[in-house]
């Protein structure tokens, strides 16, 4: 391997335990789909993704980098399983960028695993689109998030219900830790390794967080940010299982994600989610859910059993007047206020109402509002709110995106890639770099069209 990646690899270095080193299956004939030039600089990578190609497939592993599959568990749709594990993704190793940050390269899709439960361990084309996509536009809208440094085609076929072009994403993370990484290890009573691993977040994510409390603590307030700036976008991630809720406070494992067209409280896209637990108006009760799961894991590192289990209560009750505090901020400055009163919140629902009644879309609706578009029954009130705000609209335009990952535009450049054409791809990714501005063409911002509806997605396992 000639090009030099200067990994670090911490994760690698806690017991055994917690990992399974193994090597990536490779791939037959691959194929450089995107990469992400400027993460690349950032990391110290090469700006062209060519000269990593071999390692991006899985067929190289670079000078000190140590391929490993991580053990985690989980609640899955409320239901305990105590094993999963990375399936089909293998962490090659951590890098540190200029600033002195850490991140994990992990490639998604690579082959088998010892935790791949009878699955190939592949991905096919169009889940890697997507979450290259989506996590690069959340970055671009300023929400903690996972990103995609490369995407790149095996040139082999994966089996779903079809034969379906395979594919691999390059995924980097604070760190690939989640919730159900806590309850691995607390399901097997390994106070050990639940003691090993809560000093390695907290050296890793919250330095400042005194012990097992502290770390849970600083957690909760994470997660009550990022589910506020969530629902500000009308995102709904599809699968908030405990094994995808990231300890860094980053969004993790874009599966059926979508965004909201026509708002509705009660909107599921995700086609496993059939009973709609995770819908979207339930993402900050289903947040907390999961954060009680990780104060449960933790209470053998909190000392005596009672008062361990009223310290975690707390922290985990701090979650409701975290996220509502969070929420209105978000949806203040989404009106164009700057100078958030509690009450705030109760304005943005009366425009939430009016939107879900007359069945209105999310985006274009809040963006409407740097122009002065909004429902009659709502203006006269909006207005006098902002009255004293010195630039509101300065405000809503930096709160609002014009455009977003529409789901009809997302499914389009999918079958668009399946055939060979990726410039779907490229147009809209390119435009979602810059989500604050209106781009050029307006059917990258236009609600779908009543046959153009997506009404369900779908994870690609």
């Amino acid at each position: 391997m000639t090009t030099a990646i200067a990994f670090d690899n911490s994760y690698a270095r806690l017991p055994d335990r917690f990992f399974v080193r193994q090597q990536a299956e490779g791939a037959e004939k691959p194929m450089l789909l995107a990469y992400n030039g400027g993460l690349a600089s950032s990391l110290g990578l090469p700006a062209n993704g060519e000269d990593l190609l071999q390692v991006l497939a899985g067929n190289q592993i670079p000078d000190g980098a140590e391929p490993l599959s991580q053990a985690y568990a989980g609640h899955q749709f409320g239901g305990w399983n105590p094993q999963l594990g990375d399936g089909r993704a293998l962490l090659l190793g951590e890098v540190i960028d200029a600033a002195g940050h850490r991140f994990d390269l992990q490639l998604k899709g690579a082959g088998r695993t010892p935790w791949s439960r009878g699955g190939d361990g592949r991905a096919w084309l169009g889940p890697v689109l997507r979450e290259y996509l989506v996590s690069e536009a959340m970055f671009a809208m300023g929400v903690p998030t996972t990103r995609a440094l490369a995407a790149v085609a095996t040139g082999e076929a994966v089996i779903r219900d079809e034969p379906l072009p395979g594919a691999i994403l390059t995924r980097v993370a604070k760190s690939h830790i989640r919730v159900g990484t806590f309850q691995y290890f607390a399901a097997r009573d390994d106070v050990e390794a639940l003691q090993a691993l809560s000093d390695h977040v907290i050296a890793r994510h919250y330095p400042k967080a005194d012990g097992a409390l502290g770390l849970l603590t600083a957690v909760v307030a994470a997660q009550a940010s990022l589910i506020a700036k969530w629902m500000g976008l009308g995102f709904i991630h599809g699968v908030m299982n405990t094994d995808n809720m990231a300890v860094s406070g980053e969004t993790i494992d874009y599966g059926p994600c979508a965004f909201m067209d026509a708002y509705n409280p009660r909107q599921v896209y995700s086609s496993i989610d059939r009973g709609g637990r995770y819908q979207y108006q339930n993402q900050p009760g289903i947040a907390a859910w999961n954060l009680a799961q990780l104060a449960s894991a933790l209470l053998p590192l909190m000392g005596e059993r009672e008062q361990a289990i009223k310290d975690a209560t707390a922290a985990v009750n701090r979650f409701p007047p975290l996220y509502q505090a969070a929420a209105t901020e978000v949806f203040a400055r989404k009106l164009g206020i700057t100078d958030v009163r509690p009450d705030d919140m109760d304005l943005a629902e009366v425009l939430l109402n009016i939107m879900a009644a007359e069945d209105l879309d999310f985006t274009t609706t809040f963006r409407g509002l740097v122009n002065g578009d909004a429902p009659a029954a709502f203006k006269a009130d909006w207005q006098a709110r902002i009255a004293s705000e010195p630039d509101p609209e300065a405000i809503m335009r930096a709160a609002n995106p014009a455009i977003i990952p529409r789901n009809h535009l997302v499914e389009q450049m999918i079958l668009a890639a399946r055939q060979g054409d990726m410039e779907p791809f490229n147009t809209l990714h390119t435009a979602l770099q810059t989500p604050f501005e209106t781009p050029l063409d307006p059917d990258l911002t236009r609600p779908p069209d009543p046959d153009e509806i997506v009404q369900a997605t779908f994870c690609g396992t």
